[in-house]
């Protein structure tokens, strides 16, 4: 076992850690930073497999962005960061149905390719994969950017309860009494106190 195969271990076991943590626990904040950690070692173990361009987008896009984004509308929309009582509730039927899944894609993967031999392609350069994301995929890159515009004005409608309800109407100051009306309808008296 080389050296390699230790650090891509162990970054693995980072990931698949603070994978766990993410949707293991309480605090909405925590586990976005949870997913932070879990996206870096996944950008880490891009950089001991010498995908040094793909580890730098992972940290740019995921980690820097999306990441963000995330806390962002989590603050915006004014959820509740401290431990929530909705986030507590029995994990055994989604850890079973994981379990089940997981273990069901290993079987179809393992019998799929068991007598296989997958020739590896030439090393990539950042040209090439350039040229594929400028040529090939730039739709959906351009499309993933207008849903991330997207989702983040919508957080900003739904964390500012003003945007789309009528304006108050306006009082004549000629009324007396008209404008100084307290929160619970108490009127106040001519010299403004309630």
């Amino acid at each position: 076992m080389t050296g390699a195969d230790v650090l891509l271990l162990a970054l693995g076991a980072v990931a698949v850690g603070s994978g766990a943590l993410v949707v293991a626990t309480r605090h909405l904040v925590r586990a976005g930073l949870w997913l932070v950690v879990c996206l870096g070692a996944l950008a880490g173990n891009y950089l001991v497999l010498t995908a040094e361009l793909v580890a730098w987008v992972q940290v740019l896009i995921y980690v820097g962005a999306v990441v963000v984004l995330l806390l962002f509308a989590v603050m915006l929309t004014r959820a509740p960061i401290g431990p929530s009582d909705d986030l507590d509730r029995p994990g055994w039927p989604a850890a079973l149905v994981g379990a089940g899944s997981g273990l069901g894609l290993a079987v179809l993967l393992v019998d799929a390719f068991r007598r296989s031999r997958v020739e590896l392609p030439a090393a990539g350069t950042a040209e090439r994969l350039g040229e594929q994301v400028f040529r090939s995929w730039v739709l959906p890159f351009e499309v993933l950017s207008v849903l991330l515009l997207a989702a983040l004005v919508g957080a900003i409608v739904l964390s500012r309860p003003d945007i789309g309800r009528p304006a108050p109407a306006a009082v004549d100051p000629a009324t007396p009494g008209a404008a100084r009306t307290g929160p619970a309808g108490v009127g106040a008296d001519e010299g403004g106190r309630r």
